[in-house]
Parts: C-alpha cells; sequence; structure tokens
C-alpha cells in the first residue's frame, strides 16, 4: 500500500496539472491578445472562436463594407462600374497608403474598387463613399444602416478607409458576418476580393494579403493596420468546394497575420473528420458580443521599441529579413501546411515559409484614369498614366547631375585662380603643378569651373569671396528635396 502512495500523488497531480491546462485553453484571453475566428462560408458554423465577440478597431478591413455597400449600389442599379467619379480635395487629402491623385483627376467605379481592395488605397475609399454616399457622412450611415441589416451588433462606421477615428469600431464576429454577406450577396462581385495584383502605369502592386497566390485555394478578402489595432486580416480559403472564412485581429506583424490565418484555415481543413470530438460552438451570428472598449494596442504596435515604422505591408515577407524574422512567434511552434495540386501531395510547409515564398506568378490587372476604355485607347491610357508617373524623374536626374559639380566647386575656381596668378608669382609654380594635376583627375569640376571663368578670375578677390562661391551651390541641393519621389504607400 505504502508503494502505491507514490504513483498515486503523481497520478493526481498529473490529473490537476491537465485540468488547469484544459481551464486555460477553455478560458477567454486577455483583451489585449489577439482575437481569432474560424466559420465555415456556406453554414456560418464556428469552428473557433478566440476573443472573438471584444470590440476592435477595424483598420482598413473596413474597406470590405465599403466595397460591399457599393457594389449593392451596383447591383440594384443606382450606378455602374463604368460610372466616373472624381477625386476631390477631400479624397486627395486622405493619409498614405493612397494612389496619390491630384483633385479633379476622374476614374471609374471598376478602377477605384481594385485600387482601394489591392492597394488598400484610402483616397479611392472616400471617391467611392462621395460618388454612392454624396459624403462621407452619408456613405458612414449607408454603412451603419447595412451592418444593421447584417446582423453586426458591434460594429459602427463613420468613415469608408478605417483610418483612426472614435467610433470606427468592430468585432471579429461581426467581420465574420460581413465576409459571409459578401459571398452571399454578391458572387458575381466576388472577384474584387481576390486580385493578385495591379498594374498602374509601371507601377506594379501586389496584394497585401499575402495569402493571395501563396496559400492554396486563397481567394479573400482584406488586410488592416493601424497602430491602435495591429495586424488584421480577414482571408477565405476553398478546398474541394468547402470554403472557410479566417479573422485575425491583433497580430504583431503582417507576416504573423498572415501565418496565423494560414494556420486557423488549415486546422479547418485538415480536422473537418474530427469536429464530432469538439464541443459545438454554434453559428457566428450566436456568438453573444462583449460589452467593453476596445483594446489600443498604438505602445506595442508603434512604440519606440520598433526598428522601423509600422505599416500594412510591415515585413510581409519572412524572406525580407533573411528568411528569419518573426518566425518563431508566427508559428508558435506549430504550422504544416499540407496542400494539393493535380492529385500530388509535396512536403509539408511549415505557414511561415509558405508566406516567406514568392506568390505563384499571375498577370497584373490594368488600372488606369479616365473613362473605360478598350483595345488601344486602353493601351493609350496605360502609356498616358506610365508617362505622367516618369514626369518627375527627369528633373531628379537633371538636379543629381547638377549636384556632382557643385561639390566640387570651390577647389575647382580656386585651382583656376592659383593658375591665372601663376605667372605673377613664379614662386607658387609647385602648388600649381600640384593642382593642375589634381584638377586632371576631376574633368568635370574643372569643366564647371570654366563656366564661371568670370567669377574666378579675379586675382585680388579675398579668400572670403571663395567661401561665397561655395555656399551658392547650396541652393541646387534645397531645390532637389521637393524633387525626390515621396512614398506613397503606408
Amino acid at each position: 500500500m505504502h508503494a502505491l502512495r507514490p504513483l498515486l500523488r503523481k497520478s493526481l497531480f498529473n490529473l490537476f496539472a491537465a485540468a488547469l491546462a484544459s481551464a486555460a485553453l477553455l478560458a477567454p484571453r486577455a483583451a489585449s491578445a489577439e482575437a481569432l475566428l474560424l466559420i465555415e462560408a456556406d453554414s456560418g458554423k464556428v469552428l473557433q472562436a478566440e476573443n472573438a465577440t471584444i470590440p476592435w478597431y477595424p483598420a482598413s478591413v473596413t474597406k470590405i463594407m465599403t466595397a460591399y455597400v457599393t457594389l449593392k449600389a451596383v447591383k440594384d442599379g443606382r450606378l455602374t462600374l463604368d460610372t466616373l467619379l472624381t477625386v476631390s480635395p477631400t479624397a486627395a487629402s486622405q493619409s498614405p497608403s493612397k494612389m496619390g491623385f491630384r483633385p479633379g483627376t476622374q476614374l471609374t467605379v471598376d478602377n477605384a474598387l481594385k485600387m482601394m481592395m489591392v492597394k488598400s488605397a484610402n483616397d479611392m475609399a472616400v471617391v467611392l463613399a462621395e460618388g454612392v454616399g454624396g459624403s462621407i457622412d452619408g456613405f458612414s450611415a449607408m454603412m451603419n444602416d447595412t451592418a444593421r441589416k447584417l446582423g453586426m451588433t458591434q460594429t459602427s462606421y463613420v468613415n469608408p478607409n478605417g483610418l483612426p477615428a472614435d467610433g470606427q469600431i468592430t468585432s471579429a464576429r461581426d467581420l465574420g458576418i460581413l465576409a459571409r454577406s459578401f459571398l452571399r450577396d454578391l458572387p458575381e462581385y466576388e472577384y474584387f476580393v481576390h486580385i493578385p495584383a495591379i498594374r498602374f502605369g509601371k507601377r506594379v502592386t501586389g496584394n497585401f494579403n499575402k495569402l493571395i497566390g501563396r496559400y492554396p485555394g486563397a481567394d479573400g478578402f482584406k488586410t488592416g493596420f493601424i497602430c491602435a489595432s495591429g495586424y488584421n486580416l480577414v482571408a477565405s480559403a476553398t478546398r474541394n468546394g468547402r470554403r472557410l472564412i479566417a479573422v485575425v485581429l491583433g497580430a504583431n506583424s503582417g507576416t504573423a497575420r498572415a501565418v496565423k490565418a494560414a494556420q486557423l484555415l488549415e486546422r479547418g481543413f485538415s480536422q473537418d473528420n474530427l469536429t464530432w470530438l469538439r464541443p459545438s460552438l454554434g453559428t457566428v451570428d450566436r456568438l453573444v458580443p462583449v460589452d467593453a472598449s476596445p483594446p489600443n494596442l498604438r505602445e506595442d504596435m508603434c512604440g519606440g521599441h520598433r526598428k522601423r515604422p509600422a505599416s500594412d505591408d510591415d515585413d510581409a515577407l519572412i524572406a525580407a529579413n533573411g528568411g528569419t524574422a518573426g518566425s518563431a512567434s508566427a508559428t508558435g511552434g506549430e504550422a504544416q501546411v499540407t496542400f494539393f495540386t493535380a492529385g500530388l501531395q509535396p512536403p509539408l510547409m511549415k505557414a511561415s515559409e509558405l508566406m516567406a515564398s514568392a506568390p505563384a506568378a499571375a498577370e497584373p490587372v490594368l488600372v488606369y484614369t479616365g473613362p473605360t476604355r478598350t483595345g488601344t485607347a486602353l493601351i493609350a491610357a496605360v502609356a498616358a498614366d506610365a508617362d505622367q508617373q516618369a514626369t518627375p524623374k527627369p528633373r531628379g536626374k537633371k538636379s543629381r547631375v547638377a549636384r556632382k559639380p557643385d561639390a566640387a566647386d570651390k577647389p575647382a575656381a580656386d585651382k583656376l585662380k592659383d593658375a591665372k596668378t601663376a605667372a605673377a608669382k613664379p614662386d607658387a609654380a609647385k602648388p600649381d603643378a600640384k593642382s593642375d594635376t589634381k584638377s586632371a583627375a576631376k574633368p568635370a569640376g574643372t569643366k564647371h569651373a570654366a563656366a564661371k571663368h568670370d567669377a574666378a578670375a579675379k586675382p585680388a578677390e579675398k579668400p572670403a569671396a571663395s567661401g561665397d562661391q561655395a555656399a551658392k551651390p547650396a541652393k541646387p541641393k534645397a531645390a532637389t528635396k521637393p524633387a525626390a519621389k515621396p512614398a506613397n504607400n503606408s
């Protein structure tokens, strides 16, 4: 009996530890953690939910609703995909990421939607809002009315792009409902949520959703990021006719959100035969909302500890950081992703490696300004946009070329001055010889100095004048700063 006691104690300890582990898994996670949700698109059945009903800042996943309201207006005949919209000063003033068009620029609903959904262009969201709702406030009222009709009880909107604003709130639950509604109500426009890349002029922009072209069967939806929300992603994928929707809110990087979404989707596809082992979580609309304030992740996401400013496309590719960035935290120690192509099963691949790989080859979709065009007119429109993009570049090159001789201007002027005074001062012959040798090694500087011969040819001029000469080239340097092409993506 005494011999059995240690074994009994050990068994009880193991049972207690298992109970604690189970309680930890079942207990709700802290509000500052991520919110995760996995559902079946057709039935709305919840396969996994963690913090799914805690309010959250949506960031650019707001644009799913912007696209939904716009495309509903198209379907109802209130406008068409060919309707021309105009970029207003309000739209042009939006923060990046944006296309950066000047006020007065016109483009179609079709092109504005493509730019908004792929590049996450905040200015295009406002263009659509003003075109459909008359104003940002008018369109926001339409968004809120739509959310109420769809059963998104935790959602409110004050703008169409998700830029930080009081009252711009949603939850993983509500985003799951919205994604399902989009697929159910607008199947003919589903294309807009999985365009792999767009080409505007000479510039190609890949979809910020890194599952597109990487995770097998990925076919939606949208990314989002602001400091307060962290990295958000609504993703969908289809396998063997079964479509799943994953929502990730508050991930710590662009890589992490893609990896976690891939893990959720893979878990849902691979465990289809074991659902009877897990307790039923009901349908997404039956999840009970939590009455709380959204967590503010600003310090975690945008605090001074970050090596570079965070953005919606931040470190989305592990390969960009030598194949290691974010790998450990993103994978969480799991994530073998299996995929099937033409009936063959390649070796298992980690989700982090899958997201780091190059996307499948796909022709970028052409987008352009102006009315709808086809054939040679389309080619001409694309060429015109490319020429407009190239306009500032020659100025920048001229300025850069001008800076090189300017940097050598002072020594070249001094060399010519020495050459002029050499005849009157024979004892200066040695310095002149050295100066000539140096000047031969710098023909560009000499050529530029010759253009300023009159200014450099006064032997009686004080050394201070030479300093003034050197100060003059500073003006072209300052002028080159505005010519530098600003980054227009987030």
